[in-house]
This record gives C-alpha cells, structure tokens and sequence, in this order.
C-alpha cells in the first residue's frame, strides 16, 4: 500500500487549484472583483437668473475697476498705454466673475472651454478689438514709416550766435547747479526749528525767472505719513527760493498753507485730483511754480500723441494748479510768467529725432550723411522774461567736438540752432579741472555764453562740499583758452585778456575796467586773515567803510605787506551797484601812497 502523507487534510487543490494569494474560496482565479459604482458629479448651481448675473458680474468689475483707477489713475484716452492695461484688467474680471456666477458648467477641457467662450463673448470681442487697435496703432506710428514726421517735430531756426545772444550781465548768469541748489536748501530748512522736524525739502527744483532774477524753487514735503495726519490740516507752509546768482537759499511763508501737491496723500494728492478732473488727460511730471507775486502753482502739462496712436509725443499747453486752494485751469496758451512747459528731456527728444531722420530712416542706418544728436546733458539759463534750455550738437560718430549748439524755449519751445564748431562740453569740463587740479574741484555742466563775441562755457566748479569755490571759462573753439577766477568778474577779466593773447580780441575788448571796477584811495582800519583751499586771504577794512576788501596771497603776493594805518590806493570789482554792507568783495591790486598804477593816476 503506497504511503501518502496528509497535512492534516490539507488539500493543494481546495481552492482550485494552485497557490492564489489575492483568490476567494471557491472562485476562478481570473475574476476580477466588481467596481463601486461612481456618484455622478452634481454641476454647480448657477446664480440667478441671467440678468441677475450680468448684474452681479458688471457691478464686480465696476468695483474692481474704481479701486483700480483711483490707485493706478490712468487715462482713459487711446493714445495712452496704460489705458489698455487698464481695458484687459476690466475683461479679465468680468470673465472670472462671469464663469463663477455661472457654475463651471462643463465636461472636460473641451466643455469648460466651450462653456468659458459662451460666458465671455462680448469681452472677448472688446479684447480682440484692443488688440487690433494696439496693432494697427504701433504700425501708424513706427519710425520706419514715419521717419519723415518724426522729423518735423521739433521747427529749428538756423541762427548767428553772436548776433542774436547777447552778453548777459553778472546777475543773469546761473552759478548754481541742482545739487548745489539743493545743498544750499536743506541747509536753510535746517536752520529753522519749528520746521526741521516736520517737512522735508522736496528734491525736485524747477529753475525759473523770478522778478528778472534766475532762481531755482521748490515745494516742502511731510517728513512721513504720521507728520502727515498731524499737519494735513494746515497743508505745507511754505516753499523754498534759491538764488542761482548770490547763491542765497530762503523758505518763504506762507499766510496760508499749499494742500494740493505731490506729497499729499487721497484726494488732495496732486496726481489724482489731476486725474479726476480731467480723466481723459495724459500729463507729464508736473513741476512746482511761482507766479511774479509769489504766488506757489503745479505747471502740469498736457501731453499728446501726434504720430499715430502712440508716437511723436508733444506738449498742448498746460494745466495751472494753485497749490494752495487746489483751483485748475487748462490753458493752451500759458501765462507768460510760467517757465517751464516743455521739459528738457523733450525737446532733447524732439531733436534727436531730427537729427538722425531728417535725411530718412535708411540713412539713419546706412550712410548716416549729416546724421547728428545731442550731447549727454543739458543746463538753463535766463534770456529777457524766459528760461532756455542749452545743450550740444554732436556728429552720430561722437567724435568729442561739437558741430553746434541748440537754445530752446522752454515755453514756446522756439529752438534756434547755432552752428559752432568746437570742443564738446565734457572736454571743457576736464578742462577747468586741470586748470586747477591741485584743488581737486569738480566742474559743474556747462553754459553756452557769448563773451566778447565769442562762445564761451562757464562753469562752476564745486568743492567737496558741493558748494561754488570758483569759477571758469572756456572758449568753444580754441578749449585750450581756459581761466579761472574766484568772482565771474575777475574770471571774465582773466579770460578777456586771454583772448586779447590768443589774437581772438582787440586789446580795447579785454580791458573791461571801467565797466565793472573801481580804483579809490582811504586808510586801513583792520586787517583779518583766513587760509581758504591753502591760500591765504587778506581782508582789508578800510576807514569809514562798511565792508572788508579780499586781496588773496596767490593773486597779489604783497599783500603781505600791508599794515593797519597804511594809505592805499586799491582796485576792487563790483558786480552790482552798491558795495554791500559788511559783505566782502574781490580786490584786484593795491599801490601805496607815492606809487602808480598802470594807466597813470588813479581817479
């Protein structure tokens, strides 16, 4: 009997067959077991009825639209970019509320696609015709094409610079640039207790033609949002004039405060009170004003497209806000006290555009016959009742000379353009400073000037403080005549004789003595000494004067030699009138009793 062996009954075969670890008693091994039947998805519930919706979708994006417009504040006008951004950000929120009011109605991508394009049609349509409107605009105003308008933007008067720009006197020659201006300024705010702590200057200087004077001016701004709430309510006090002449800095109060300006927060922020009214408006960065009583205005002015829908941007007169009372008026033809209507950056703009495309945009690009554009800066200076902005010509080559130079109306944007060949401005500028590099002063940009017939760059140059310590002047066409002086009339002096050297000028041209110095004679009462930038200065009071005469070692090395009670004859330079009470003027020279000057005797 063959021998079989039981586990315990154990049958391989009881679940049929084999070994089957995921198998049930007494079921095939194949089966697979039985799905639960999934719930069919429950499609969101729409709002409302259709109406309703629309209602609700159009008062969201209303909403969104108003915080938008009073945070962002753009101009609903065509020609502005930002009223695209604008128009896309409208349709956006009305198709997410459109389809959340809806129920994301919907099978699969193709469904909720389809669902999204039956909600959204008419953005959709609006969209697609901003689109079409920002293609066809960019076409109609690119240069490619228009190269010839582009061209014709800025109308420019060929000139004779000594014929038609006059010498200009001492007190019309801006001595100040804006960082020295704005030193000089902050300065000033410091010295005044009650206001130090509570406002800040704002940076921004506007130079006018205040009273016949050149003056940069500027408004205060809250030093922070908590000194804000504290003196919203009486608004800025005042405001702050800087002399570009006698570089004196003054905070001008005012009876009552400015409430509408650029630091001023909801309503009275000058940007917004702008925009609402005058929704439709695009502006430029408006800039602060005082009318001849001193009267504080925002010149804000208009900006419009004239190429196409978004090129060839100008200036169409300007909006005047009194800081003060918030009043506005649009003026196409400005007052003839504002200044500044055109910006600097525009006009350079405008010519630039000129320049390169007045020969087409092909030879812009290949050729470059007379293609020419502006030097890399700008200054301003007073002329009669207006400000001007000077800046060079230069070949598209850049060559470091200039062909000519352009003075432009910042009012009236007349621009004439002078053809002047010469060293370009960044030249003279190195110049100066190698004049007097042992003081390591920096040259400020320069002016253009008519001296004796000749286009001439003044500079300032400024110490390690920022302030004037000199002054300098260089001849456009000849840069290696340069002079220094410590007064404009002693570096005009200097400069005219240099000229009458280099066979420039008559020898009858360079000598201006009689036309802005004095010879007299007295007794020397007190003598001071200072060393400034290492050279040593003499100040000399004399009898019966009231101000002190400043003979400096390095110009008159004798000065040394004078004592208390000497009796001298002496020259001295005055740039007004009047020698001014305990101030301090130049002196040129000095004889003692017996001597004679050249010339013969003194008068």
């Amino acid at each position: 009997m063959p021998f079989s062996f039981n586990f315990g009954g154990f049958d391989p075969n009881a679940f049929g067959g084999g070994f089957n670890p995921g198998g049930f008693p007494g079921k095939d091994s194949s089966a697979v077991p039985p799905q639960q039947p999934q719930r069919p998805r429950k499609p969101r519930k729409a709002i409302g009825n259709a109406f309703t919706r629309t209602l609700i979708n159009l008062g969201v994006t209303l909403a969104a639209g108003l915080v938008y417009f009073y945070l962002e504040l753009p101009a609903l006008n065509l020609h502005a970019e930002e009223f695209y951004v604008f128009a896309f950000l409208l349709c956006a929120v009305y198709c997410v509320c459109a389809v959340l009011t809806s129920g994301f109605q919907g099978e699969g991508v193709k469904g909720y696609v389809g669902f999204v394009k039956k909600q959204c049609v008419v953005p959709f349509v609006v969209l697609l015709g901003l689109i079409a409107a920002i293609a066809i605009g960019a076409i109609s105003s690119w240069v490619v094409l228009r190269a010839g308008a582009y061209s014709e933007m800025l109308p420019i008067q060929t000139g004779d610079f000594t014929t038609e720009v006059e010498e200009i006197s001492y007190d019309q020659i801006p001595m100040l640039d804006a960082d020295s201006a704005s030193r000089l300024g902050t300065r000033k705010l410091g010295e005044l207790a009650d206001m130090v702590s509570q406002f800040e200057i704002l940076p921004t200087y506007t130079q006018i033609n205040y009273q016949g004077r050149p003056v940069r001016v500027t408004s205060l701004r809250y030093g922070d949002l908590i000194k804000w709430f504290t003196n919203r309510t009486q608004g800025l006090p005042a405001y702050v004039i800087i002399d570009m002449v006698t570089q004196e800095a003054e905070v001008v109060r005012l009876d009552e405060g400015m409430k509408y300006t650029v630091a001023e927060h909801f309503g009275r922020n000058l940007y917004r009170h702008l925009r609402f009214n005058y929704p439709t408006m695009m502006f430029d960065e408006p800039m602060f004003e005082i009318d001849e009583t001193g009267t504080p205005y925002w010149v804000c002015s208009r900006i419009v497209k004239t190429i196409g829908l978004f090129g060839g941007m100008d200036v169409n007169g300007a909006v005047l806000v009194n800081a003060i009372t918030g009043e506005s008026e649009y003026y196409e033809q400005v007052p003839s006290w504002v200044d500044r209507v055109y910006s600097a950056d525009i006009i350079v703009q405008q010519y630039d555009y000129y320049g390169q495309y007045h020969n087409g945009f092909l030879n812009s690009m290949f050729g470059q016959r007379d293609v020419t554009i502006t030097t890399d800066g700008y200054n301003y200076i007073a002329i009669g009742d207006d400000v001007y902005m000077y800046t060079g010509v230069t070949s598209v080559t850049s060559d470091q000379s200039n062909i000519g130079f352009i003075l432009s109306n910042q009012r009236t944007k007349e621009t004439h353009f002078y053809s002047i060949a010469g060293a370009e401005e960044f030249s003279a500028m190195s110049s100066a400073q190698s004049k007097v590099q042992q003081m390591n002063y920096q040259a400020t940009f320069p002016l253009l000037l008519n001296i004796a017939d000749q286009p001439t760059y003044f500079l300032s140059l400024k110490g390690a403080d920022g302030l004037v310590k000199m002054y300098a002047m260089v001849n456009v066409q000849q840069y290696q005549i340069v002079e220094t002086g410590q007064t404009v009339a002693e570096c005009e002096s200097s400069y005219r004789r240099a000229l009458a050297q280099s066979g420039l000028i008559s020898a009858g041209d360079a000598d201006i003595s009689s036309a802005e110095s004095r010879v007299e004679d007295g007794v020397i009462a007190e003598i001071r000494t200072a060393v400034i930038d290492g050279n040593t200065h003499y100040y000399v009071r004399m009898e019966h004067g009231v101000g002190y005469l400043d003979f400096s070692a390095e110009a008159t090395p004798r000065a040394v030699l004078l004592d208390v009670g000497d009796h001298i004859w002496y020259r001295y330079e005055l740039q007004s009138a009047e020698f001014p009470e305990n101030g301090i003027v130049r002196a040129k020279n000095f004889w003692f009793e017996g001597e004679t000057p050249p010339g013969g005797e003194p008068a």
